[in-house]
């Protein structure tokens, strides 16, 4: 939770990033650059039924699901790209 929290905090640049799933569910991602690689400090799961999951330092898990541990490569992994504003809609929501 420690790690998350600082990466969270002490972040000055922050990339965001929406994945539709299998189900029909839409992720959301932020994450930020930590020794070479972007690592995942918010997600939040909109599932195809309407019900959101969100996953920060504040909250790593619960019954539905967790905050990622692994880093993402939106070269290799499928992402898309979205504004800080769109990733704050559905974080708020």
């Amino acid at each position: 939770m420690a790690y998350y929290r600082a990466l969270d905090e002490g972040a000055t640049l922050r990339s965001h990033f929406r994945h539709a799933d299998e189900e029909g569910g839409l992720w959301y991602i932020e994450a930020v650059p930590d020794r070479s690689e972007l690592i995942v400090i918010k997600q939040a799961e909109l599932t195809s039924a309407g019900e959101l999951h969100r996953y920060s330092w504040e909250h790593l898990e619960d019954k539905h699901g967790f905050l990622t541990d692994q880093a993402i490569d939106p070269d290799e992994d499928p992402l898309e790209s979205i504004s800080a504003e769109e990733f704050q809609r559905v974080w708020d929501r």
